[in-house]
């Protein structure tokens, strides 16, 4: 019996998944920060590590384009 393609589907799984996600996105977000060679202070980097929130975290990534200080993300 061959699993290869199984998903687990129980509340845990998934609350892992979203938190790899938001992880994810959170890590995006930086990096476009380093990449435009924007300061980021020890405390903006912990709020972006910390939001679990998938769409605020989204948003902070589109600001992340056009913003010239990193606390500009959360204006």
């Amino acid at each position: 019996m061959a699993m290869q393609n199984y998903r687990f589907k129980s509340e845990f799984a998934e609350m892992l998944r979203a938190e790899g996600r938001a992880e994810g996105e959170a890590k995006s977000v930086l990096k476009v920060l380093e990449q435009r060679n924007i300061p980021v202070s020890d405390s903006v980097r912990e709020r972006v590590l910390a939001c679990t929130d998938l769409a605020l975290l989204e948003s902070w990534l589109v600001r992340s384009l056009k913003a010239t200080t990193a606390e500009e993300l959360f204006d």
